[in-house]
């Protein structure tokens, strides 16, 4: 997936683009907002098809049949040969949608009921189904999808790819593959998580001449690089290691020393001053040879160093007695903890934890992956992948913390209510350690000081956008490492922090 927004741009559910409709209705002038989308498709599609060239437009039984008789009329007008297949019933439309038809065969625009066979075009345009679908696409149009998604050509699909649900990213048993999507109004969070990130292609956002959130404040925002600007003040000449903040990182357990060392050697390059790796494995080296500046001790002794400014608990941590006992004083501590991996999985399991955790008044960054988060919130798996933002949320109200719910289009979210969802990373983060470097990223960025909420979104953001340049330079996806990332992203913080210094 890509993606073509400013940073920050606005997100919402469909109940909240249905809310926007109904505000900009009030005061629209014409056109309205059928014939606005569907102009701002038919303007993308014409670049998609430099030249002119043969066009198959699918429309559906509904508004998103309406936005893409618009297009086909436009396109028609244009001069492209255009020939529109209709899954739907002419009087059973919605008003507008049957008002776009009806202009379609006005032009002399005709309708086939089945995709024709043995035909190629330049370019399919999905407008079948749009927002708001809630059930499983069968039959007729589970065939519709299954034979676009088998032509050799670019799609482009209309608000949202057929089959997708807007709100959650979830295939509603068949979906369209689509090359390029033309959003409208505002983003939809299905769009940029789960599988949303694998059947939009290209996203184009066409905001149809409405101020999103001026109508209606927005439900959930995009991570971008603006949140580095004023993450951290400049670092002035006149300072030492202690201007920057000392990081504990306590995990380690046998045969997990990598995962401890990780994190340390991450914290490191996002800038802390000192990082301390707390192991839990007695007989483990005292040096981290690949990264020598970085302090190895036990656990115990991290946790009565006095001068830590950000505890990192979890990575390698294991789920021994010992394990919980390291946790149970780090989460009495009065410092910002990130809590990762098997510090997650001794939180879910044991209630007397969980009410440290919300008992808590410095911040406490919860990081889990699916699985955590559903060991977290005693779902299963499935339930939380089902609805990523609501998973993200009830685990930030229920915990008191800040959380990111990692994934395919990573979802933040605070305890009262706020939502991030990070758009950029791929699938060369899928191995071993990637979530280790992210929790000493963000302990980094903590203990130089970073606002919480602030060091959460720009971790993720930066952690994300550094694969995305490993693999602007051939390492990866195949084959990308968490140690290939740490280096990549202190070169992109440090590229972002020098681009706003003033002149």
């Amino acid at each position: 997936m890509t993606f073509s927004s400013s940073t920050y741009a606005p997100i919402y559910r469909s109940d909240g683009i249905r809310g926007l409709e109904a505000r900009a209705v009030a005061g629209l002038s014409t056109p309205g907002l059928m014939e606005r989308a569907g102009l701002a498709a038919a303007a993308i599609a014409r670049e998609l098809t430099t030249g002119g060239g043969r066009v198959l437009v699918v429309a559906g039984p509904g508004n998103n049949g309406g936005d893409a008789f618009v297009v086909a009329r436009h396109l028609k007008s244009w001069w492209f040969q255009v020939e529109l297949v209709f899954a739907g019933d002419a009087a059973k439309l919605p008003v507008d949608a049957r008002a776009a038809h009806d202009a379609w065969r006005d032009c002399g625009g005709t309708n086939a009921s089945e995709l024709p066979h043995g035909k190629r075009w330049d370019l399919v345009v999905d407008g079948l189904f749009g927002i708001g679908l809630k059930r499983d696409i069968a039959g007729r149009h589970a065939q519709l999808i299954t034979a676009i998604n088998a032509l050799d050509t670019t799609v482009l699909a209309l608000d949202v790819p057929s089959g997708l649900d807007s709100d959650t990213g979830a295939v509603r048993g068949h979906a369209v593959n689509a090359t390029h999507t033309a959003t409208f109004i505002a983003l939809k969070p299905g769009l940029l998580t789960l599988d949303g990130p694998d059947y939009c292609g290209e996203i184009h956002v066409r905001t149809l001449d409405l101020d999103a959130a001026r109508l209606l404040t927005a439900q959930g925002r995009v991570i971008g690089s603006d949140i580095m600007k004023s993450l951290l003040p400049m670092r002035r000449a006149n300072s030492h290691k202690g201007s920057y903040g000392s990081v504990g990182v306590l995990g380690g357990a046998s045969g997990m020393v990598g995962a401890a060392l990780l994190a340390g050697r991450a914290a490191l390059h996002l800038g802390a001053g000192r990082v301390y790796a707390g192991l839990l494995d007695t007989g483990a080296p005292g040096v981290d040879s690949m990264q020598p500046e970085l302090m190895l001790r036990m656990a115990s002794d991290v946790l009565e160093l006095e001068h830590l400014n950000c505890i990192a608990v979890g990575p390698g941590l294991g789920m021994s007695a010992t394990a919980r006992d390291v946790l149970v004083i780090a989460l009495r501590k009065r410092l910002p903890l990130v809590l990762d991996a098997d510090a997650l999985n001794l939180i879910a399991a044991d209630s007397a934890v969980q009410r440290l955790v919300t008992e808590r008044s410095e911040p406490t960054l919860l990081t889990p992956h699916p699985a955590e988060a559903a060991r977290l919130l005693q779902q299963s798996t499935a339930a939380v992948q089902s609805d990523r933002v609501r998973a993200a949320i009830e685990l930030a109200q229920r915990f008191c913390s800040l959380v990111v719910l990692k994934g395919a289009g990573s979802v933040c979210a605070t305890a009262d209510g706020s939502w991030f969802i990070n758009t950029c990373g791929n699938a060369g983060m899928a191995s071993a350690g990637m979530g280790d470097v992210l929790t000493g990223m963000i302990a980094a960025l903590l203990a130089q000081g970073a606002d919480a909420q602030a060091a959460l979104l720009a971790g993720v953001y930066v952690h994300a956008a550094a694969a995305d340049e490993l693999v602007a330079q051939g390492i990866g996806p195949m084959g990308m490492t968490a140690s290939d990332v740490y280096g990549a992203a202190r070169r992109l913080l440090n590229r972002e922090r020098m681009a706003t210094t003033p002149k």
